[in-house]
């Protein structure tokens, strides 16, 4: 398989498993601080003070990666009119398989996750904006730049392409902790990372996540429809 990926660094397999562990370590204090402070407060200040954490975290998080790696990254770099199609395409089609045909199916299979993912979704809807803020935008962007970016670029230097995807994919949808959404985070991540491997643009990726999270959000989030 032909990849259009250009990167500058070079990611081993222990790495790429440290770096999600890490991630999720971030993520875990975010809620830790959410769960020890910010929910002792007024509920409409805690949600924007908790994105405000989540977000300073991520950017920490993301600056430490660029000092002590040789990995960097320009979001805007390769965006192609046939790359914004493919990533629209994309965010349907995850929308439409994923959610409307494989969820169903994994919710029946797997009833506990399916109350968890429901809880999730619940906790999500008490607090639309600072919810749609994370979901939409913050959570496709980092999401993108590690498990595409970092973990996929890097492991492609050393494993080539298609072991590159596969162990992406898999990281990617381990982050999601749910059976439900893990699985449908694998398929989401295989491809994530084929449009990524056939675009080299970052920037694409972003935006097929970022619609398809946007579209779930306001279909299952706010059920307008």
């Amino acid at each position: 398989m032909k990849s259009f990926i250009v990167t500058n660094h070079e990611a081993s397999l222990g790495n790429a498993v440290l770096l999600t562990a890490a991630y999720f370590l971030v993520l875990t204090l975010a809620t830790a601080i959410d769960i020890v402070v910010w929910r002792k407060l007024n509920n409409k200040i805690s949600v924007w003070l908790n994105l405000i954490t989540l977000i300073v975290l991520n950017i920490i998080f993301i600056m430490v990666l660029f000092q002590k790696t040789s990995f960097n990254i320009s979001i805007f770099q390769n965006i192609s009119v046939r790359g914004v199609i493919l990533a629209i395409g994309c965010s349907i089609l995850f929308f439409f398989f994923v959610d409307k045909g494989l969820d169903p199916v994994l919710e029946n299979i797997f009833p506990s996750s399916e109350k968890n993912y429901k809880e999730a979704i619940n906790t999500l809807r008490q607090a639309p904006a600072a919810s749609f803020i994370h979901v939409c935008i913050i959570a496709p962007i980092i999401e993108e730049i590690l498990m595409r970016g970092y973990v996929l670029g890097g492991l492609q230097n050393r494993y080539g392409v298609i072991f590159s995807v596969l162990i992406s994919s898999i990281l990617f949808a381990l982050m999601h902790f749910n059976m439900v959404q893990t699985i449908s985070a694998l398929i989401c991540g295989l491809i994530l990372g084929i449009l990524y491997v056939n675009t080299g643009s970052i920037f694409c990726c972003i935006l097929a996540h970022s619609l398809y999270n946007g579209i779930s959000y306001f279909t299952n989030i706010l059920g307008n429809v």
